[in-house]
């Protein structure tokens, strides 16, 4: 651990005035620089009701901030030979080509560009708990939108990329598994959850939702890609068996300090600590903007600023991702607010977890953005 005590007082000052000032309840910040933890603060109650406060080891859960994880492990798989992103998903997952789906790529799919946004008949909290039970209906899903156009795969996304790094792993193993031994291990990450241990449980902060997620009519595209029955909301999401399920496109349980070391890989080139997971050709790559800019009519008919590599980007008119600065910048924010995002030209690295489920309106609505703004500052960013 190489935390910059200076910066670090700072961006403590700044975590405790968003308690105090912003409404927010539990917080952990987490920043690398160029390999290097610089950043590691915390304050706030991980539950009301006890008053337990929040440490560096509470967990949080980061919602759609997973689809990086589900993400990494196809670029992974690619840079191993086992996959290529141009070839049709139906060549690794045969299943898929069900319905006119037999020229989807992986890069499609990595791009929202499926045509498939929408979740399976029968998802219900039980199902999504069942991994082959969601893959196979996915599989044999009818497109609802044509594949030359966005449809943001909301929920879906992280079965359908888990389901090809499972298919081409020639162990064939559980994508919680395949998380674990091929991200997590390896970089030295002891709290990156796609599917808790029981063990775990006690650590988790108690989420508060201040309408973060509300219903929306069954018919739209939105509550067809995210139905209202699975809404990314604590009375799904904090059920024992939800916790414990490998949902690798909103189900992540993470730490601060966990996610910020798995988005310093991404930040420095695909390598930390003398491991490499990934080529910088190939983080360079991701970093680029996904063709094309269309209205995402899942995404309320607005542009999503999407990259090749299945991440976010910065966006100056989008307040989710507004915090995470830089003209490559790749990031993804999560139901709530949450979000961590990895910058390769200044090798900042930043995860940003809270249990206050929110929906910024605007930056400065943003409870990260002050202190996004204080952790560049002080770093001389």
């Amino acid at each position: 651990m190489t935390l910059d005590s200076a910066a670090n007082r700072a961006v403590q000052a700044a975590v405790d005035a968003a308690i105090a000032d912003k409404g927010e309840i539990g917080i952990q910040v987490a920043a690398y620089l160029r390999g290097d933890l610089v950043i590691d603060c915390w304050a706030g109650v991980a539950d009301r009701e006890t008053g337990r406060p929040v440490d560096g080891d509470t967990l949080f859960n980061v919602f759609s901030v997973t689809k990086a994880v589900a993400s990494t492990a196809v670029h992974i798989q690619t840079e191993k030979g086992l996959l290529d992103y141009d070839r049709p998903i139906a060549d690794y997952w045969p299943e898929f080509a069900q319905n006119g789906k037999q020229g989807i790529t992986v890069r499609d799919a990595l791009n929202h560009h499926t045509g498939t946004p929408q979740m399976p008949p029968g998802t219900t909290p039980e199902t999504i708990c069942d991994w082959d039970f969601i893959a196979s209906g996915i599989a044999a899903l009818t497109p609802i939108l044509p594949r030359d156009k966005p449809a943001y795969q909301a929920m879906s996304f992280g079965w359908v990329l888990g389901e090809i790094v499972r298919r081409t792993d020639p162990a064939h193993r559980d994508f919680r598994d395949f998380i674990r031994e091929e991200i997590s291990e390896p970089l030295g990450i002891d709290d990156l959850w796609v599917g808790i241990d029981d063990a775990v449980a006690p650590r988790i902060a108690t989420l508060y939702d201040e309408n973060s997620s509300a219903a929306f009519p069954d018919e739209t595209f939105f509550a067809r890609a995210l139905p209202n029955n699975v809404r990314l909301i604590p009375e799904v999401f904090e059920r024992p068996a939800v916790r414990r399920a490998c949902i690798a496109g909103v189900g992540g349980i993470f730490n601060a300090r966990s996610e910020a070391r798995f988005w310093a890989m991404l930040a420095n080139g695909g390598e930390l600590d003398g491991v490499r997971l990934l080529s910088r050709e190939r983080i360079d790559a991701a970093c680029l903007p996904r063709p094309g800019n269309d209205p995402d009519p899942v995404y309320f008919n607005a542009p999503m600023p999407l990259s090749q590599g299945g991440f976010w980007m910065h966006s100056e008119t989008t307040p989710l991702v507004y915090p995470a600065k830089g003209a490559r910048t790749i990031c993804v924010p999560g139901a709530g607010g949450s979000l961590g995002w990895a910058d390769p030209d200044s090798g900042l690295a930043v995860a940003f977890c809270h249990n206050r489920m929110m929906r910024p309106k605007t930056p400065d609505d943003h409870p990260l953005t002050a202190i996004a703004d204080t952790i560049r500052a002080s770093l001389g960013l």
